[in-house]
């Protein structure tokens, strides 16, 4: 039997090992902490759930659902309240709803005449051909404008990558607006003509996909495949290093009593962080470079859950959450209404709120000890939600290098990937470094890598 070595047990492993195993091939999975799920994380305390990473998974590819009706946990699947659907953006610190329709757009006191007059006539900018690498920023301001980058995308940024939009690639970062452009000559036009061949590909733009977590959290998900894994997953055992041996590769092992160790497998599939690529000893019959992998940007971001008594916030909180535009000068990134999303994410007559800080906009906020952050968040949800009581449950999580910045140039470290796979046969590179950073990309790259890796192994 063909087996196959899996380094990372973060959704992306979890996910090819699953699929790879039910194909027949003997797969092991290498994590170096003690727990799977890598950023998911639910913890149940005192009646209220801490998501500690991303709240939600967005349906946007059929691979997803099918993930979990292939794990059993449809039963357990939550969609969210119908009634949750407003998304808020901070408009002189008070959360304003973003328009869900056109004429809702239009009166809409989020964006002045001019920032709206600016995406009427979108579809008149001429599209940009000469081949130059844009920032986010810079693609924004030339198809709209300033405004609408500093109210809107600005914000978007952050809720997404943490990130910099003058430092993100519209190429890498978000490659189907550039594709729009590309193959419609405007986002709107893309958005119009475009959404017949979304359907037959069976994909839904993020800002359509439907939102999902389970009865007890994301955490239910990683937790299962590990279950169905049946023992395959070795946790505290960190890959140190990676040899090619003629048609296989051994591995280089030590667990957490510093024991070293050698097995072998005949691919090897890396879906760890770009970071720790970086420090990997690979020996291959051709030189290998991987040590730029450590240029990738990733900055800091904290994850600060409150629990309050509804009567302790004057606004009601239905909805999504809310995203902060940096010009707000604020210093949270936003906040995600979790228990409307949500039934059982707080006791009855309370709420919990989900709050970010950090990022690339003040990385040194997220570096801020528990107690601090915690004061940070509530003066700004006083500030924004009026909150006016003290939270009665509190939950901080610290991610020191969070979300990996696909920022202008990014190419060249796909680039690389596909060279290194190139020059070591058996070896593959999946994950949030590569394939997108949301909780559905890491899934289906999951699914994508395994079945390459299964068409190698035949």
């Amino acid at each position: 039997m063909k087996s196959a070595a899996i380094v990372g047990a973060g959704i992306t492993g979890l996910t090819a090992a699953f699929y790879l195993k039910r194909s027949g091939i003997d797969v092991t999975v290498y994590e170096a902490g003690p727990r799977a799920g890598g950023v998911i994380q639910s913890v149940r305390r005192e009646g209220f759930l801490a998501e500690c990473g991303p709240n939600t998974i967005l349906e946007t590819s059929p691979k997803i659902a099918q993930l979990v009706r292939d794990a059993g946990l449809e039963q357990r699947k939550l969609n969210p309240d119908p009634k949750a659907g407003a998304r808020f953006l901070s408009r002189n610190r008070k959360p304003l709803a973003m328009p869900g329709s056109p004429p809702g757009f239009l009166t809409t006191p989020l964006f002045s005449f001019g920032a709206k007059l600016a995406v009427l006539r979108e579809m008149f900018v001429p599209p940009r051909r000469d081949g130059v690498e844009e920032s986010i920023a810079e693609f924004v301001v030339r198809r709209f404008n300033r405004e609408f980058l500093d109210r809107a995308i600005d914000a978007l940024v952050a809720g997404v990558y943490a990130g910099d939009p003058w430092k993100l690639s519209v190429k890498h970062a978000f490659p189907k607006l550039k594709a729009l452009e590309d193959n419609y000559g405007s986002m709107i036009k893309g958005q119009i003509f475009g959404a017949r061949e979304r359907k037959k590909r069976g994909e839904i733009a993020k800002d359509r996909a439907p939102k999902f977590s389970f009865d007890e959290g994301l955490q239910v998900l990683p937790d299962t495949l590990c279950s169905l894994l049946e023992g395959a997953v070795k946790f505290n055992t960190a890959v140190t290093g990676l040899t090619q041996t003629g048609p296989g590769w051994t591995l280089d092992l030590l667990d957490a009593n510093g024991i070293a160790s050698r097995t072998e497998h005949d691919a090897v599939i890396y879906a760890g962080t770009a970071y720790k690529l970086a420090e990997l000893k690979i020996t291959a019959g051709q030189p290998l470079d991987i040590g730029s992998f450590s240029e990738i940007r990733h900055p800091p971001v904290a994850s600060v859950v409150l629990g309050f008594r509804r009567e302790d916030v004057t606004h009601p909180c239905q909805g999504f959450g809310m995203l902060i535009p940096g010009i707000e000068g604020l210093k949270t990134l936003g906040t995600i209404f979790s228990s409307s999303l949500f039934p059982n994410r707080a006791p009855a007559g309370h709420l919990t709120l989900t709050t970010y800080v950090g990022g690339e906009r003040q990385p040194d906020l997220a570096l801020l000890p528990p107690d601090r952050l915690i004061d940070l968040v509530l003066e700004d949800l006083r500030q924004v939600f009026g909150v006016h009581g003290k939270p009665v449950f509190s939950h901080t999580a610290f991610y020191p290098r969070a979300i990996p910045q696909y920022n202008v140039g990014y190419g060249k470290y796909r680039e690389l990937m596909d060279g290194l796979e190139s020059k070591a046969p058996g070896l593959f590179f999946a994950g949030h470094y590569r394939d997108g950073v949301s909780l559905g990309d890491s899934i289906v790259s999951g699914c994508k890598i395994a079945e390459r890796v299964g068409f190698s192994l035949r």
